[in-house]
């Protein structure tokens, strides 16, 4: 199955990341990479590399890992083609812009039915390569339309509930592990992934926060967050955990207790505060 990996922290951090380090913490060694992609927010903007080949032998890569930039939201998605080529347009995170802002999507899992559930369809936004991933993000977004407006952005409880509904209709077609960030909040959802003795069952993401004080650094093979401008607060959130820190799994989206209510997992950077930084906003 496919990696993901994403970051949100309370001020913009330094980031030094190895893809290919990442890759090989979830088993994708050698010919089960079929790409790779990773975006950060920078100044209201978004940067966004993807290439189709494996983490290794990429050239972006080793630039990446000897380059750190700063952000406070970074996504990445390592690839094991199960829909669509092995092509630049597969690629993941995906990205589009909705009511002035820019929107990143990563995915994993298969959701084989997506094109004939008629609950998924888009009308506004269309793929562009074949992927279900890609389906879901375009599904989401349109969802999303009515909140998003020029000038105009509804409550991130609003979003939140949105992004919990279409998690939960989605975990009805397969595993929808998935992280999304509208450039004021990240989501991420747990679902279930293929495990390394082949079972497909929970977790499907893991979560670790830190508090980082001044020229604090949070450090591992492949991955280095510094807080160089002053204390910071950091979630991460990885289909496997990347360091020997204590992560938390993430529970499924559906609830124990059967009710099948989806649980979405916020973080979200604000001025002042470091928002509740992952609370359970289920309702």
């Amino acid at each position: 199955m496919c990696e993901l990996f994403a970051m949100s922290a309370r001020y913009p951090t330094t980031v030094e990341m190895s893809l290919e380090e990442f890759a090989r913490h979830g088993g994708l060694a050698g010919p089960h990479k079929d790409g790779w992609g990773i975006c950060w927010y920078e100044a209201r903007d978004l940067r966004l590399v993807k290439e189709t080949f494996p983490a290794a032998d990429s050239a972006c890569v080793r630039f990446i890992r000897h380059h750190p930039f700063d952000s406070s939201f970074v996504l990445s998605h390592i690839r094991k083609a199960t829909h669509g080529q092995v092509a630049l347009r597969n690629c993941q995170p995906f990205q589009r812009e909705l009511g002035g802002a820019w929107h990143a999507f990563a995915h994993n899992g298969d959701l084989p039915d997506i094109e004939s559930d008629a609950r998924f369809r888009a009308e506004t936004f269309a793929r562009v390569g074949e992927t279900d991933s890609e389906l879901a993000f375009c599904s989401l977004l349109e969802r999303l339309r009515p909140l998003w407006r020029p000038g105009r952005t509804s409550s991130v409880q609003d979003r939140l509930r949105v992004v919990e509904r279409f998690a939960a209709e989605l975990r009805q077609l397969g595993p929808a592990n998935f992280i999304y960030c509208d450039g004021d909040a990240l989501y991420a959802h747990a679902d279930r992934r293929r495990q390394n003795d082949g079972a497909i069952r929970p977790p499907g993401l893991w979560r670790l926060a830190r508090h980082c004080p001044a020229g604090g650094e949070l450090a591992a093979k492949g991955l280095h967050i510094g807080a160089r401008n002053g204390e910071q607060e950091i979630v991460l959130f990885a289909s496997v955990p990347l360091t020997k820190a204590a992560w938390v799994p993430l529970a499924s989206g559906r609830d124990r207790r059967g009710a099948g209510r989806p649980r979405v997992r916020l973080s979200r950077r604000v001025q002042t505060t470091f928002s509740r930084e992952s609370r359970w906003m289920s309702r």
